[in-house]
C-alpha cells in the first residue's frame, strides 16, 4: 500500500521490512527519528546507546550473532564511530549491517558541515544515497543485500531535506530471515596485525567487485533528455540535489542520477559524457563526484560555478543555470529567518546568567544550552564537540596554573546526555591529573536538543519503560571528586553562592545544575507572571536573561502569558518587584 512518510520514517520502515532485528543509535538531528520510528516495531530491539561508537560496536556484535543490525547517527557522530567503522571494513559482517549517517548541509543544528562521503571513501565501504522517502525505504533493503552479498557494512547517507521531507512510499510485509550461524573465525574477526594484513587485500577486491556491480545496477541510472534538450547539457547528481535539478530543468536536460556514491562508476560516466556536449556535477559540499570524473580525464564543471558550502535549493540552481530558466519561476520575497533561542523557563538560563554576571570564562559543549553564547547572555567562550568542554578546561587551567592569571574564573559546562556520551573520560582526566577545574553538569533529566530522548541518567529506555539509572553524584565521587554539589538554576542566589564557593575552593569540583526541561510533559508549571505597570520603571533588568516571554512595550516590560511558565527567574532580577503571579492577583 502507498503511504506518505518522512524520509526518516521510511528508513525505519525499510529496516522493518528488511528483517532487521537490532538497532542501537545515539540521537542526533537529522537522524533521530529513524530509531524512534523503528522502536515502534516489536520485531526490532531498539536502544539509545551512550554514544555512536558504542552503538556501532553493539550493532557489530548483533551482526556477529547472525542478526541483521542497524546503527544511526548524524555526520559528526560518524567521527565518534570511525574507530570501529574503519576496522569493520576489514572484518566484514555475519548478519547484514546498515549504518545511517545524516549530513546537515547548512548547519541547521550542527557545528560543522563535513561531507560523510569522505568517511566512506576512507573506510572503503559502500555508501548509498537516497533522494526521497521512497528510495530511503528501498535503499535500506538493498543495503542489507549488499552487506551480506559483499561481506561489508553499508552506509546509507541521508541529509536534512531527505530526512525531514515527505513523499509517497510503497510498503510491503516484513521478510522472515533465518539467523545466520555464528562460526568462530579468528583470521576474519580478530584484527591483530597478522590477520589484518591478510584482510586488506579482501577490502580492495571487494571495492572492485562493488564498482562492477554498480555499473550494471539500476541504483545508478541515466535519464535522457526529451526530444528538445537544452543545449545537450548533462548533469550528474545525487540525493536532494537530484530533486532540485529535476524541479528546475524537468526533462530538458539529461541527468545521471547516482544512488551509490561509493564506489563511483567509470564506464557509466564515460558513456554519459560522450553523449552530452557540456557536463556538470551538482552536489552539496565537497566535490567528491566531480574529482572522480576529472581523474577519469573527463571535462566537467561543478564547484567553479556552485558553492562549496551551504545547503542547495531550487533557487540556487535556477540562479546558476539562469540562461535555461524563465525568471518568472524565481521566488522574489525571501522568507524571514527566526533565530533560535532557549525556551521560556529553560533551566539553563538562570545558571548562564549567573556565570555571565560573575564574568566567568565558559568552556561550552554541544546541546541546546549552546544558545547561551548569543546575546544578551553571551555566556560561552568555546564550543568544539561532544565532551570537549571538560577536556578543554583541563588543558586551559593546566597551561595557566603556574602563571599569575585569574584562571579560577573558568568553568566547563555540558548536559547530562553529553556527559554520558563523552564527558566521563574528560572528567577522569581531571581527576587523574588533578587540574584545579570546576565542571558544571546541566542535568535537565532528558536529551533536550534532539527532542526529548532518554539517556542513561533518566531511568527510562527508548520505549519509556524503566531502565538502569546512573546516579551522577555517586559517579563523580567514585571518579575521585571530593567536592560534588547540586544547585537549582531557578534560584539565582543559590547559583551565585555555589559558583563562587567552588571557584574559590582548591582542587577539582563538580556542580550539578539540576532542574527538568521546561518542555517535559510531566513538569508542572507555576502560573504565568504579569508585570505591574505602576511598578515597572523600564530599567530592562529583566531583559538581561533573554527570555522570549518578556518584551518591552511603551517603555514597560510585558509578559507573553502563552509562553511564560512561571519560573520566577525574572522576578528575582526586578529591583521594583514589578513581576507578579497571575494567581496572586486573581487574574
Amino acid at each position: 500500500m502507498k503511504e506518505l512518510m518522512l524520509g526518516n520514517k521510511a528508513f525505519a520502515r525499510g529496516l522493518y521490512e528488511a528483517g532487521c532485528s537490532f538497532a542501537s543509535s545515539y540521537p542526533g538531528t537529522p537522524s533521530t527519528e529513524i530509531t524512534e520510528e523503528a522502536a515502534k516495531f516489536d520485531d526490532i530491539y531498539c536502544e539509545w546507546a551512550p554514544n555512536e561508537k558504542v552503538a556501532m560496536e553493539a550493532a557489530f556484535g548483533a551482526s556477529l550473532a547472525g542478526k541483521r543490525s542497524f546503527c544511526g547517527m548524524k555526520h559528526v557522530g560518524l567521527n565518534v564511530a570511525a574507530d570501529p567503522l574503519y576496522t569493520m571494513s576489514y572484518t566484514g559482517v555475519n548478519g547484514g549491517v546498515v549504518i545511517c549517517v545524516a549530513d546537515d548541509a547548512g548547519m541547521h543544528s550542527s557545528q560543522n558541515e563535513q561531507d560523510s562521503r569522505r568517511h566512506a571513501i576512507g573506510a572503503k565501504v559502500p555508501m548509498l544515497e537516497p533522494s526521497d522517502s521512497k528510495e530511503a525505504l528501498e535503499y535500506v533493503k538493498k543495503a542489507y543485500w549488499i552487506s551480506e552479498e559483499f561481506d561489508t557494512p553499508v552506509i546509507v547517507k541521508m541529509c536534512t531535506r531527505v530526512s525531514h521531507s515527505q513523499s509517497l512510499v510503497d510498503t510491503a510485509e516484513r521478510i522472515d530471515l533465518p539467523k545466520r550461524q555464528y562460526k568462530k573465525n579468528i583470521p576474519k574477526y580478530v584484527m591483530m596485525p597478522g590477520n589484518a594484513i591478510k584482510r586488506h587485500p579482501f577490502v580492495e577486491e571487494r571495492m572492485e567487485k562493488l564498482k562492477k556491480w554498480s555499473e550494471g545496477s539500476d541504483i545508478n541510472r541515466i535519464e535522457w533528455a526529451s526530444k528538445d534538450p537544452s543545449d545537450n547539457i548533462g548533469i550528474v547528481t545525487s540525493s536532494t540535489s537530484y530533486q532540485y535539478v529535476k524541479e528546475v530543468f524537468g526533462e530538458s536536460v539529461s541527468v545521471l542520477k547516482l544512488g551509490m556514491v561509493n564506489p563511483l562508476p567509470e564506464k557509466l560516466f564515460r558513456e554519459f559524457s560522450q553523449k552530452t556536449k557540456k557536463l556538470y556535477v551538482v552536489e552539496e559540499l565537497d566535490p567528491v563526484i566531480e574529482e572522480h570524473i576529472k581523474v577519469l580525464g573527463i571535462e566537467v564543471s561543478g564547484k567553479d560555478i556552485l558553492p562549496m558550502e551551504g545547503e542547495f535549493s531550487q533557487n540556487l540552481i535556477r540562479k546558476v543555470f539562469s540562461r535555461q530558466i524563465p525568471k518568472s519561476l524565481s521566488i522574489k520575497d525571501p522568507i524571514p529567518v527566526r533565530p533560535p533561542v532557549m525556551c521560556s523557563g529553560c533551566p539553563h538560563r538562570g545558571l548562564f546568567y549567573t556565570l555571565s554576571k560573575n564574568k566567568c570564562t565558559v568552556m561550552g559543549d554541544i546541546g541546546c544550552y549552546t544558545l547561551a553564547a548569543v546575546a544578551p547572555l553571551s555566556a560561552m567562550d568555546m564550543t568544539l564537540c561532544m565532551g570537549a568542554s571538560i577536556s578543554s578546561i583541563h588543558g586551559f587551567n593546566k597551561a595557566l596554573e603556574k602563571e599569575e592569571t585569574d584562571h579560577k574564573k573558568t568553568v566547563a559546562v555540558l548536559g547530562d546526555s553529553t556527559f554520558m556520551h563523552s564527558g566521563m573520560t574528560g572528567l577522569a582526566n581531571i581527576a587523574y591529573n588533578q587540574s584545579d577545574s570546576v565542571v558544571i553538569i546541566l542535568d535537565n533529566s532528558i536529551t533536550g536538543m534532539t527532542g526529548h530522548q532518554q539517556n542513561p541518567t533518566t531511568g527510562y529506555n527508548i520505549k519509556g519503560d524503566p531502565a538502569g539509572k546512573i546516579d551522577l553524584e555517586s559517579l563523580c565521587r567514585s571518579m575521585g571528586f571530593e567536592r560534588v554539589c547540586v544547585a537549582d538554576p531557578y534560584d539565582l542566589s543559590e547559583c551565585d553562592r555555589v559558583i563562587k564557593q567552588e571557584l574559590s575552593s582548591k582542587g577539582p569540583s563538580v556542580i550539578i545544575s539540576r532542574r527538568p526541561c521546561a518542555l517535559l510533559k510531566y513538569v508542572k508549571h507555576n502560573p504565568p507572571l504579569v508585570v505591574n505597570p505602576d511598578k515597572c520603571i523600564g530599567c530592562k533588568s529583566c531583559m538581561k536573561i533573554g527570555c522570549p516571554s518578556i518584551s518591552m512595550k511603551d517603555g514597560k516590560a510585558v509578559v507573553d502569558k502563552t509562553q511564560c511558565v512561571g519560573c520566577n527567574v525574572c522576578l528575582q532580577l526586578c529591583p521594583k518587584d514589578a513581576f507578579e503571579s497571575i494567581a496572586k492577583e486573581g487574574r
